[in-house]
């Protein structure tokens, strides 16, 4: 059984190399144009932007390596299955859930490998990245609206924006946490546009559709909501300097749980901190996932064609990352609670593994 372990890991090791290296390369050239530009029109140095290109490839490998993990798994059983190697080891009295035992075990290895990526690797180098590109980048206000994290560059302000489109932002958040305990004013909008004020470190917001907080005057101490279709407000950079604040996808769940301690103690949403929080950790036991499902879809389909494989493994991790997205965008809106939401792919695709793997293994 040892020798039979040891060959089906030989087997397996150079298809995931090769998939590794191609998925993360396609992924990388996916930024190559932005890092291109950026010495061409920038004159920033070939060395600095090779340190923000590698940093690049921790965050990459937490998609490319269950896809292939699931690529070198349905290779590798699919042409044992074909060539009746499979049939072979069944007739020498050898169970296939004997033969799924050494995978499992890889596939748990590599999840505790992923979570440690995504845990301390990946923080880390997600933000010594952006570090270096607001480094190279201009001296310009604006570049500190960025989607996606608390912002706190602004004098009493904390921003968050979901989604940047050019000058465009959506579905915006601005809080203006209170002295003495007070409650935390909220500035909500669907919209919005933003400007630099020339001369200035200021930045025009044009706000659009959404509701903010104004003081009642009978009493000072609460809040009334005024909807509006349109609300300007101007944002002062001159008294903090540009600090760069962590995005959640660069901070450790030790400083995820902080935030959000912080935030909810001023009434600030921090949905979205917990969405990071339960991402980190469930897209990394995706590796056990699809090595799991790699197996019976090899067994059951007996395919020699790699593209057939490749394609196998492609829809099923399209459709993972699908569902992912769906889920994420489900905790956005608070539709279901985030603890639950963000593991549903896992629940699903482990569910359909544990299935398909109980039919190959007693037929």
């Amino acid at each position: 059984m040892k020798i039979l372990r040891s060959y089906i890991l030989k087997e397996s090791i150079i298809p995931f190399a090769l998939s590794l290296s191609v998925l993360t390369s396609v992924f990388l050239l996916g930024n190559l144009v932005k890092l291109t530009d950026m010495v061409i029109n920038r004159g920033v140095s070939l060395a600095l932007i090779g340190k923000v290109f590698m940093y690049y490839i921790p965050f990459f490998l937490t998609y490319t390596m269950p896809i292939a993990c699931l690529i070198a798994v349905i290779l590798t059983f699919s042409r044992f299955s074909a060539d009746n190697e499979i049939l072979a080891m069944r007739a020498s009295g050898i169970q296939l859930k004997k033969i799924l035992v050494p995978v499992f075990v890889v596939g748990i290895l590599l999840s505790l490998f992923s979570l440690i990526l995504n845990l301390r690797i990946i923080p880390h180098a997600y933000h010594q990245q952006r570090r270096i590109l607001k480094k190279v980048g201009t001296q310009n206000p604006t570049a500190l609206l960025e989607a996606g994290t608390f912002i706190n560059a602004f004098k009493d302000q904390i921003i968050f924006i979901y989604r940047i489109d050019g000058n465009k932002l959506f579905n915006v958040r601005i809080y203006q946490p209170q002295p003495n305990g007070k409650m935390t004013r909220t500035i909500t909008a669907q919209k919005g546009e933003f400007t630099q004020v020339p001369g200035k470190e200021q930045i025009k917001l044009k706000l659009m559709n959404g509701t903010s907080d104004e003081p009642d005057l009978e009493n000072p101490n609460n809040f009334y909501k005024l909807r509006f279709n349109t609300f300007f407000k101007t944002l002062d950079l001159s008294q903090k300097g540009g600090k760069i604040e962590k995005k959640p996808k660069g901070m450790t769940l030790e400083e995820l749980n902080e935030k959000i301690d912080e935030y909810e103690a001023t009434g600030i949403n921090t949905t979205p901190l917990k969405i990071e929080f339960h991402r980190k950790i469930s897209s990394s036991f995706s590796v056990l996932v699809f090595i799991m499902l790699g197996f019976p879809l090899a067994v059951v389909t007996q395919k020699r064609a790699k593209s057939a494989n490749i394609a196998i493994a492609m829809i099923c991790g399209a459709s993972y990352y699908l569902l992912t997205l769906g889920c994420e965008a489900l905790s956005v809106q608070e539709v279901a609670p985030v603890a639950l939401t963000m593991w549903v792919p896992n629940i699903i695709g482990g569910i359909v593994a544990s299935i398909l793997n109980y039919r190959v293994c007693v037929s």
